[in-house]
């Protein structure tokens, strides 16, 4: 299980060794978030928190634990929705969704009740990871990181990327035209969401303790994007 201060390009590189697996150039390493804020020391002590009244009234209002909640509004930017069970935030990072990103799911609560957070910068990580596999292996690679997200207007979780490094996350096909001439007007691929979600079908999302999938057989081109240019910009948002 990662700790903190655990070396994740080290514990991966070791997996690829046991498993006679070999990284090969444009090879997509998807990475779960959770043990990217294990690494990385995000792991908070609800003991260690103390609720503003802020929190505790909105806490009074969800019926969630008013420490919770502080780390919750600490990590957000806006309160979007909220009823009991569920709060509806905007992350400092932009994602919008449940709890700001906060999990208590697969964490040692033995000395206590514990949450964890977003890495703090996941686009940073995933370069930092991507360039340290590289390293190793003198192959050229991408990385995503992956987290699990809800969707307005539909049931289940899927895997979206919430960091990346060394592939096209957005591929602009605006401009374009059909396969009848016609001029794409709004076409604009979501390829690191989609690679995120079929990571994640690997991966699992509860007991398999598959926290990094290998997706080989996909173009890469390191162009510079980041999984921050994924969140719609407030102006373009219709349901604010």
């Amino acid at each position: 299980m990662v700790r903190a201060g655990d070396d994740l390009a080290e514990l991966i590189a070791d997996a690829l060794e046991s498993s006679d697996y070999e990284l090969a150039d444009s090879d997509i390493v998807c990475v779960a978030q959770k043990i990217v804020s294990k690494a990385e020391g995000r792991l908070i002590a609800l003991a260690s928190v103390t609720a503003s009244a802020e929190a505790v009234e909105l806490a009074r209002e969800t019926d969630k634990d008013p420490r919770l909640v502080e780390l919750i509004l600490q990590e957000s930017t806006e309160l979007l929705r909220k009823k009991p069970g569920v709060l509806i935030m905007r992350h400092r990072l932009g994602l919008v969704g449940a709890h700001a990103g906060i999990d208590q799911s697969n964490i040692d609560h033995e000395n206590g009740e514990c949450a964890l957070l977003l890495p703090e910068d996941p686009d940073r990580s995933a370069r930092q990871l991507q360039l340290a596999l590289e390293a190793r292996t003198g192959v050229k690679i991408a990385v995503i990181i992956t987290d699990s997200a809800n969707r307005p207007w539909r049931l289940g979780t899927t895997g979206i990327a919430i960091g990346a490094a060394g592939l096209t996350v957005l591929d602009d096909q605006r401009g374009g035209s059909d396969l009848y001439g016609r001029e794409l007007k709004v076409t604009l691929i979501n390829r690191a969401d989609s690679i995120a979600t079929a990571a994640t079908l690997v991966m699992g999302e509860t007991t398999e303790r598959i926290p990094v999938a290998i997706v080989r057989g996909l173009p890469t081109a390191d162009d510079g994007q980041t999984a921050q240019m994924i969140n719609r910009p407030l102006e373009e948002d219709l349901f604010r």
